[in-house]
């Protein structure tokens, strides 16, 4: 049975868990596509959530052929994100601040684990000015093999000396879940594009709908303590 004393690290993925990005990632491939002569779909973004940017563009290729000028698009997709967000802001996920502030005087250690590229996802969580409120941040491009293997998770939670029996992951994809779960970690799913399969949903811990939700959750393990 769970015990809140034996929680050592919450990991966070970013995109669609922390912020609600998801949406405009899917705006901003649909239009860079679009410059280039490819319809790329909200299917498609959906299916490859999660993923690093190798897998990202295997499944392009997949899908277009060898020819797919995958990082001149992916190039101009993250100049209309970045353009937009600059101009906007990074919209974060309600609950996000108040949870940080609960780990925190919880003495709860907190890590993002985001498949994104370290300088874009360090641009994102400054602007949200939650960067400094993280023990680490681990990136897409840190590890070998990203997302669903567990190579990222089990980075974290070496370098915080922490075991992985020790940790809550919280993810929004299917792609994040399947790697917690072959970390040997707790998974937490916060939906937001995709509700999980059932075959993932076998594969986590437990399912809320908010951030709001997590931390009311982990105040009430603490209470039972």
């Amino acid at each position: 049975m769970f015990k809140l004393e034996r929680l050592s690290l919450v990991i966070f993925d970013m995109d669609g868990l922390m912020f609600d990005t998801e949406r405009l990632a899917i705006w901003a491939w649909e239009k860079a596509g679009e410059d280039f002569g490819y319809k790329i779909t909200c299917d498609m973004i959906v299916e490859v959530t999660g993923l690093d940017a190798r897998n990202v563009e295997l499944y392009f290729k997949r899908r277009f052929g060898d020819s797919f000028p995958f990082f001149e698009i992916r190039r101009r997709e993250l100049e209309y994100f970045s353009e937009h967000i600059k101009k906007n802001g990074v919209p974060v996920k309600e609950g996000l601040y108040d949870l940080l502030n609960f780990l925190k005087e919880n003495s709860i250690l907190k890590a993002v684990a985001t498949s994104t590229y370290r300088k874009w996802a360090e641009e994102c969580l400054s602007l949200a000015k939650v960067k400094d409120l993280f023990d680490l941040i681990v990136c897409g491009n840190d590890v070998d093999k990203g997302k669903p293997e567990p190579d990222i998770f089990l980075k974290v939670a070496k370098e915080l000396n922490c075991l992985p029996g020790e940790c809550i992951v919280l993810e929004d994809s299917e792609n994040g879940l399947r790697a917690a779960s072959r970390a040997k970690m707790r998974a937490i799913c916060v939906p937001d594009l995709k509700m999980p399969s059932k075959e993932v949903q076998n594969l986590i811990y437990k399912q809320f709908n908010s951030l709001i939700e997590v931390k009311i959750f982990l105040e009430e393990q603490l209470k039972k303590q």
